[in-house]
């Protein structure tokens, strides 16, 4: 087993919880509709899945492209608008980076938000000087499950994939990680549904918390 020396996070439901902010973007855009809002409780699990799969939750019964284009550009506006409101780190997120900074280990942010969003947030948040790669959806020509926007995180942060392991709440960060070749890890903490079954996702490790991934960078030789 290759010692880790850089650990890679997805960013909404993984490093941040970004769940509140985007939740309440849906459902100030469903009273701009006049429809009724839903519960947050509803709308969590989905929040990891983007602003398509939030507009389509919020609208399912919508057909017609040109309005759904509409929603989802006026969610984002929305958003954008209240981006970091009520987000906050996940509870020992701070602490695991400090433990990983500490151990002279870089850290960085792979995601499919895009960066007109990621790096405000990343700012607002006060992690942007401190993460040694901030990857967003739009920087490379290919997004998660792709293993390109990994190679790229692997570059900046200076690190091989063999060296690096990456944590995500959706299957399509265990494939990017996996595509990749870097070992993975299931944030359970974050926006999975109770539909999905994460035994079939194949990752390496499941965590419940951010800091159980601390006996995992100790124990690597």
């Amino acid at each position: 087993m290759k010692k880790i020396n850089t650990v890679l996070f997805d960013l909404d439901g993984t490093l941040i919880d970004t769940a509140p902010d985007m939740a309440n973007a849906l459902n100030i855009l469903l009273a701009e509709e006049g429809d009724a809002l839903l519960s947050f409780q509803h709308i969590r699990p989905v929040v990891s899945n983007g602003s398509a799969a939030l507009v389509q939750l919020g609208f399912p019964d919508l057909q017609d492209e040109t309005t759904i284009e509409r929603l989802k550009k006026r969610y984002l506006e929305i958003y954008e608008d209240k981006l970091c409101i009520d987000s906050v780190l996940f509870p020992g997120i701070l602490q695991l980076i400090e433990h990983i900074e500490s151990q002279q280990m870089r850290w960085g942010v792979v995601t499919n938000k895009p960066a007109w969003l990621t790096d405000p947030l990343m700012s607002q948040i006060g992690l942007s000087e401190r993460a040694a790669c901030i990857i967003s959806g739009d920087t490379t020509n290919n997004r998660k499950p792709h293993p390109e926007p990994m190679y790229l995180a692997c570059k900046q942060a200076g690190s091989k994939p063999e060296n690096c392991i990456y944590i995500g709440d959706a299957l399509r960060d265990i494939q990017a990680g996996a595509n990749a070749g870097m070992r993975t890890v299931i944030a359970n903490y974050g926006y999975i549904a109770e539909s999905e079954n994460i035994k079939n996702w194949g990752a390496d490790y499941t965590i419940e918390s951010p800091t159980d991934i601390l006996p995992l960078l100790t124990a690597a030789p």
